[in-house]
Parts: C-alpha cells; structure tokens; sequence
C-alpha cells in the first residue's frame, strides 16, 4: 500500500539520556506516612525500585529498536504533524482500523495486539479477520508534536477523518479506542460518518448532555451515582489539567521522578480499584510509556484536558447522536465504570454491548486476548 507523509525512524540523542540519568541521580525523596501505601497516590516503595530500574535496567535502545521494527510516518493534516504507526495486514482486503489511544498511555498500550490484529493467521485466528493497523498519536502524545494552539477531541476527530479518508485514501474503515479514544471515536461516529463503517469503544467518552428534566432509570441513577463519587477519588488530575495545566507543567518538564509519580498511580488505580496492590504491568513497559512523555514534555499533551473542558467537548446533545453503528466491550475497574446500555443509547447505536469480569482502564496491555476477540468479532460484520 501507497503510504502518505514521510518516514520516521526513532532516535534519541545521548546528550537526552545522559541528562535523564544526572536528574534520576539527584532525586529527593518526599516524606511519607508510614503507613501511606497507594491511598495518597504512587507507593514511595514502588516509586524507589522504579526508579533504580530506570537508571540502571531499563534499556531504552532495546524499545528504540522494537518500535522501529514497524513502519512509521510522519503525516501532515490541516497544518498538524501526526505520527503514525502502521501494519498492514493480511490477505487480499485487510479492514483498515485507526487505533486511538489515550492519557496517560500512548500508542505503546497495543504495541502487543498489533500484529494479532494484522496477522490473525500467525496466532490461530483467521486471515479474514486481519486488519491494516493504523495508530495515530494524539497531538502532543508520543512523536506528534504539540499543537502551536490547544485541540479538542471534536478538533482532533475531524483530523482523523482526514487522515483515514484524505491522506491514506480509506474509502472504508473502523475505529477503536478507550480514554482520549473514546471520545475521539464517539465525536467521529457523531460528525464524521462518511466512510466509518463502525466504531468500537472500551469506555463511554462522550456523554449525554442531561438536562434538569431528564427521566433517568434507577439503573442509571445508581450508575451516575457511582460515577460521581469515583470521580471524587480519582478525578483530581482533570480538574489540574483542565484548569492549570502551565502550573503543572514546571515540576513533570523538570523532574523525571515527579513525572512519573504523576502518572504512575493512574496506572495501579484505573486496573485494580481500591486495591493496595503495585500496578500490573512490566516496569519496562511502564517506563516504555514514561519516556515518550519524558522526552517529549508532557505539557502538550495536558492541554487537551483545557480545551475539552472549556468546549464541553465531551457532551452530546439529544439530537447529536450518532448513527454509526458501535459497539463497546467495558471493564469493571476502568476510571468511568460500565454504564448501563440504555445510557449508551442515550448517545450511541449501540450494536454490541460487553461487560467483562476483570480489566480496567488499559484493556489492549491488561486483557490484551480478550480485547483482540471483541474487535474481530464485532467488526466481522462490517467488512
């Protein structure tokens, strides 16, 4: 297949890593309580062997090397950079599926379903099955450079459509996506139909817009309810981002330890509830993760929180549902736990709908098997 853009090959400079190891060397250290654990945000015990693994075994060339085994490129949309990975798939018409990630992942979160999804055959699926994997980063996420103002995900969808139908020249395709993906699938099932056959989701991003005399069912009350006092426990770092992401920014562009004791706790909180256990990932892949943000500044990619909040970009009016047919596959520790279908449908053409007995908010690195099944199946009446 013809690609667009330009190529990309990852390198970071030396000079880049010698300075991350000089500030991992100096870190300090906060107080504690004794008995803090993962109640107050990132174990101080987790965060010291993290970060000696960093310095010491963490082997970034090694990552460097694995992304550069697929083909990258650098794709100019509406005046915004994109970084694209791509996989095409295989057999006569594999179905082109953009893979929208979120915060605080990357496109590193399905870097081990990739080749499932492209290559069905090779791990005892069928080659009818097979996907042409496209994975953009969001702007200001990954390799994208940030955006010379803030984009919102209505923004960001209409350049995906772009890129799907203009840039890769897609007269048909389908979208997947959770956290930041979620939305951008909803918006672009909502604005942008023209050529997505289907979307796929594994949260709800976009909302409906309630208004004081909505008739609600108990069922949906109960689940708002749940959903607000969650959102007490863990939406601080939206209401940061959403309000004073320039705040934030000195202490994650400048500390690689504040950094990642910011985003490290997403990561145990969103997989495994009230649970006073480490995260469940490799600490390679958690500083796989870290590093693109490192490198890069996290800033850019915070500022999307701003611009959602100040646009209500996540709100879906009554008369604005999308018609594009959707389904979702949720899980019970995710950061917006699994609605009730009939507030899906509230938004959505609801197709298929899936509550799963474990996962949480990362379901292509904790449930990656599971989450490969779903989209096989769902989208297999769509090709």
């Amino acid at each position: 297949m013809q690609l667009p853009g330009k190529a990309f090959h990852l390198h970071t400079d030396e000079s880049a890593l010698s300075d991350l190891y000089r500030r991992l060397d100096q870190v300090r250290w906060p107080e504690t309580p004794s008995a803090a654990g993962w109640r107050q945000g990132s174990s101080l015990p987790y965060m010291q062997r993290l970060v000696e693994h960093w310095r010491n075994r963490f082997d970034w060339r090694a990552w460097e090397h694995r992304i550069n085994g697929f083909e990258q490129r650098l794709v100019e949309v509406d005046g915004q950079t994109i970084h694209v990975l791509v996989e095409p798939g295989s057999g006569d018409d594999p179905l082109p599926l953009l893979l929208t990630h979120g915060w605080p992942g990357s496109f590193l979160e399905f870097i081990d379903i990739i080749e499932p999804l492209a290559h069905p055959e090779r791990f005892g699926g069928r080659i009818e099955d097979a996907f042409t994997v496209v994975l953009p980063s969001l702007p200001g996420y990954g390799f994208s450079p940030a955006p010379k103002e803030p984009l919102g995900p209505r923004a960001i969808a209409g350049l995906w459509s772009r890129l799907a139908t203009e840039h890769f020249g897609f007269r048909r395709y389908v979208i997947q996506g959770g956290d930041w993906g979620a939305v951008v699938g909803g918006l672009l099932a909502r604005l942008h139909p023209q050529g997505l056959l289907a979307a796929h989701l594994n949260m709800l991003g976009c909302l409906p817009a309630l208004g004081a005399d909505s008739a609600l069912t108990p069922e949906e009350g109960a689940w708002l309810a749940r959903l607000g006092a969650l959102q007490q426990e863990e939406g601080a770092y939206q209401q940061v981002q959403g309000t004073k992401p320039q705040s934030l920014a000195y202490a994650l562009t400048d500390s690689p330890v504040g950094l990642a004791g910011w985003i490290v706790d997403k990561f145990q909180a969103w997989t495994l509830g009230a649970s006073e256990e480490d995260p469940p990932f490799a600490m390679d892949w958690m500083l796989a993760n870290l590093m693109l943000y490192w490198l890069k500044g996290i800033n850019g990619a915070n500022w999307l929180y701003q611009v959602a909040r100040s646009a209500g970009d996540t709100r879906i009016a009554a008369d604005e549902c999308a018609t594009v047919p959707t389904g979702f596959s949720l899980f019970p520790h995710d950061l917006i736990p699994p609605p009730p279908r009939s507030f899906l449908e509230r938004v959505f053409d609801v197709r298929e709908y899936r509550v799963h007995a474990r996962g949480g908010h990362f379901p292509a690195l904790e449930q990656g098997e599971l989450l490969v099944a779903d989209i096989r199946e769902f989208f297999r009446a769509f090709r």
